[in-house]
């Protein structure tokens, strides 16, 4: 049986059918678009897509099948971190961890610095550790608690702790993406980071002035010291709120640190917390515990760790704040991920995403417009294969000759594909690192969007320089 190429209007078909059912999910459904109905959209998409690959283009089932295996396998490292995430954030709250955060985060940060405070942090944690993932499962989900007790909506915190922990990502030699740029566009890794601080840079900076002007001139009008200082009593009165805590965090900084990868650094903190919680909790969990004994304390928190944290203060905004985590509270993102991956295999297997990727690479006129297929050919990856490594290695191979030809140093193909592909992977609902961060902090991707100023400034920026020609550095310049 012989396979037929996809035309470009075969290929977009199922994109278009997708991005309608999604948006139209949103319409009916608003943020509870993805519990359920985008997941739905994605495997009616994916059906779709097989449904043409095998019936018009003639490509083999079983073939079809075997790369949305294969595309879920992709996912399931990301998939698994989620489970433990999970598991860390409802330990981390019955053990104090995070209730410790909260409360000396509450006394220290003031309401009208908060925003651009929480931006230089999570840059420096994302810097240190070069993982925005692991950012946002640790010091994340206290700075959502500070900002929401201080009265700041939680699309503007999240928008913050989004921009700083990829800031913090993009530039650490440590992180996996800022390691696989260059590696497919063929430079090294010192040189993508000293000429990503073009884009960057001015993107934080920006990101960190318009924070700090929300900060000045938003008003905070539920914040009230009075109610704050109640929330801090009670937290005192239901956990042990100790400095000592903070030890916890900081060991998993610096296994991280020390590039022990994340999932077994963050296993780490979910083992090393159940045994805070027996230390420093035990008052706690044996109000909670129903059995009585270590049998009792054992399973009570096990039961947090699969199935999360449930406080019963009798403080309506602190029993929300806290009440939160474990792996049970990730299945949905999990769903969201799987059938995205199904999604992005179908494609790649009927070769459309080689199509649209070729009808793309004929729009190539000059240097800008190189520079903006690359940056839309990367968030196109990102909507459609829902990962931002394959974003990043499709991009990068696919443009590479393209660079040499216009005799362009590899670093402006690396520093474009950081700027489309990585950043923007967080602002797509049903990508990986959309879902997880979205699923970690219990936030809406579409809700934080608008306030994730680096990660929707770094393209921007990266077409106006490619429009300028500034910093587009040539091949017989060298490295700078």
């Amino acid at each position: 049986m012989q396979v037929k190429k996809p035309t470009l209007f075969i290929s977009l078909i199922p994109v278009i059918t997708l991005v309608t059912l999604l948006a139209y999910n949103v319409f009916v459904f608003h943020d509870d678009s993805s519990y359920g109905p985008n997941q739905l959209a994605l495997l009616f998409t994916a059906f779709l897509t097989a449904g043409i690959g095998h019936f018009y283009l003639k490509v083999d089932y079983k073939e079809l099948e075997a790369k949305a295996i294969d595309a879920v396998g992709v996912s399931l490292q990301a998939i698994v971190i989620l489970l433990v995430v999970g598991a860390l954030i409802g330990v981390w709250i019955l053990n104090g961890v995070v209730p410790t955060m909260i409360f000396y985060g509450i006394k220290i940060i003031n309401p009208t610095l908060f925003l651009p405070v929480c931006l230089v942090i999570c840059s420096i944690v994302s810097l240190a550790t070069g993982s925005s993932w692991s950012t946002v499962g640790t010091v994340g989900i206290a700075l959502i608690g500070i900002g929401k007790t201080l009265g700041i909506p939680e699309g503007m915190i999240a928008g913050a702790i989004v921009s700083g922990s990829y800031f913090g990502d993009k530039m650490s030699p440590l992180s996996d993406t800022t390691n696989l740029a260059p590696a497919m566009a063929g430079t090294d890794l010192f040189s993508h980071i000293r000429h990503m601080v073009y884009t960057s840079g001015p993107a934080i900076i920006i990101s960190f002035l318009l924070f700090l002007g929300i900060g000045l001139f938003y008003d905070v009008g539920s914040y009230n010291p009075e109610n704050i200082d109640k929330l801090l009593v009670l937290m005192q009165d239901n956990f042990n709120i100790s400095l000592l805590l903070f030890t916890l965090p900081l060991i998993v900084f610096v296994l991280v640190y020390k590039k022990m990868p994340a999932l077994p650094a963050l296993a780490i903190g979910v083992i090393l917390g159940c045994v805070y919680a027996l230390i420093f909790q035990w008052d706690l969990i044996s109000k909670m515990n129903t059995v009585g004994g270590f049998t009792g304390a054992y399973k009570q928190v096990l039961s947090v760790a699969f199935d999360g944290f449930k406080l019963e203060s009798g403080n309506e905004v602190l029993d929300k704040l806290l009440s939160r985590g474990g792996m049970s509270g990730m299945l949905n993102t999990v769903w969201l991920i799987l059938m995205a991956m199904i999604f992005g295999g179908m494609m790649e297997a009927t070769k459309m995403l080689e199509t649209i990727a070729q009808s793309i690479l004929k729009l190539v006129s000059s240097v800008a417009t190189l520079v903006g297929a690359t940056l839309g050919t990367s968030i196109f990856l990102n909507l459609t294969t829902s990962d931002q490594y394959i974003a990043i290695v499709v991009s990068g191979r696919m443009f590479k000759n393209a660079y040499d030809e216009y005799d362009l140093d590899p670093k402006n193909l690396s520093r474009a594909v950081e700027d489309g592909a990585t950043v923007t992977s967080v602002l797509v609902p049903w990508n990986t690192c959309g879902a997880y961060f979205a699923g970690v902090m219990g936030i809406a991707t579409l809700t934080y969007l608008p306030f994730a100023f680096f990660n929707l400034l770094s393209p921007v920026i990266s077409l106006i320089l490619a429009n300028t020609g500034y910093t587009m550095v040539k091949n017989e310049q060298g490295q700078n």
